[in-house]
């Protein structure tokens, strides 16, 4: 991550989104994920002292004491790049968002291309069966459409959608993708990206876990578009973060009270857990159940109330979830981390290796 430059924020902000670049070779991005799921690498962080070690994957429930609690987020990934093309023949692209509210299924927010020229009344066709039509555009350039399809939406999305990999992977999405682009655990279907750091964890690595005499327990929370979008403003404080739905059940807020009785620690599996316990933490000792949206940022400096540990992947530059893991882990001791992973060969990004980070 770089040097700040002097004027990329007021002088009296923490950071500037500058803070957050960094330099990654070519090649480093992992466009195909590892042969096995916990093959990954994992860079242990400590972010009291700064030391690292260099784990893989499988190492991790040695890591946890009896007693702890690892939270994981049971979001499913939805086929939700729709390609087609206009009654004109030329090629265009409907990315499903999530159900508009207060409206019948079939009607979602969406993100087009091309956007200039799909407006309201136009069409994609995307195979016989399956059309999208545009009923509004939204100032912020997403769409509001209808899903026009007699075989029903969800039948006609997993007949012609594809799941929707981030464009730094130069591909598109393949049969393999459809079963290690989700998690083993993933059951709510609501997400248009993956939880990336649950993607080591295998049945087998979930019952050693278990084993150790640690718990584990699950929120949900549907993953947008924008939680992956670079912050284009200097100061960080001036992104806006878009709402993204989630669910708490009242049994993951009782593991949560039962692991701080019993003086556990909590470990969060993503950037996507931290943000739901932060936004439903009732002081360091309870959370609150139940359905909400949050548009939390966490960037430096957050304190938080939750979380402990920390389960995450390697982010893009200027990304809030690397925001995130440096405001859990620090700054400097995040800088230093994610040099130590460049310089070692570690494969970045969703398929990429894990880091995680402890007290």
């Amino acid at each position: 991550m770089g040097v700040r430059g002097e004027t990329d924020a007021p002088a009296d902000s923490p950071c500037a989104t500058s803070d957050f670049e960094y330099e990654l070779p070519p090649g480093r991005i992992a466009r195909y994920p590892s042969e096995r799921r916990s093959d990954s690498r994992l860079l242990l962080l400590s972010r009291s002292t700064g030391e690292m070690r260099h784990h893989r994957f499988r190492d991790l429930p040695e890591l946890l004491d009896p007693g702890d609690l690892l939270v994981v987020n049971d979001t499913r990934v939805f086929p939700a790049r729709l390609r087609g093309r206009k009654p004109t023949g030329a090629a265009a692209e409907v990315l499903l968002l999530r159900p508009a509210d207060g409206e019948e299924d079939s009607v979602w927010e969406a993100l087009v291309r091309p956007g200039r020229k799909l407006k309201p009344g136009r069409l994609v066709v995307v195979a016989p069966e399956l059309s999208v039509r545009i009923l509004d555009a939204r100032p912020d350039g997403r769409r509001i459409v209808r899903i026009e399809s007699p075989l029903g939406v969800r039948e006609a999305l997993e007949r012609f959608g594809h799941l929707p990999l981030p464009p730094y992977m130069e591909r598109d999405d393949e049969p393999l993708d459809r079963d290690r682009y989700q998690t083993v655990y993933a059951r709510h279907e609501g997400s248009v990206a993956a939880p990336t750091a649950g993607l080591h964890f295998t049945p087998e690595l979930l019952a050693e876990v278990e084993e150790r005499g640690a718990a584990r327990t699950a929120v949900t929370l549907h993953v947008g578009s924008a939680t992956f979008r670079p912050v284009a403003a200097a100061d960080p404080r001036d992104h806006v973060m878009d709402r993204e739905h989630f669910e708490v059940p009242p049994t993951a807020a009782r593991e949560f009270r039962r692991c701080r009785s019993r003086g556990g620690r909590v470990w969060a599996v993503g950037t996507t857990v931290v943000r739901t316990l932060e936004s439903v933490a009732e002081g360091r000792d309870r959370i609150r159940p139940g359905p909400g949206s949050t548009d939390l940022f966490i960037h430096p400096p957050h304190d938080f109330r939750a979380v402990d540990c920390l389960v995450t992947n390697f982010h893009l530059p200027r990304s809030t979830l690397l925001m995130l893991v440096a405001a859990f882990a620090g700054v400097d001791t995040a800088r230093k981390a994610y040099a130590a992973a460049i310089g070692t060969g570690y494969r970045f990004y969703s398929y990429g290796d894990a880091m995680a980070v402890i007290p």
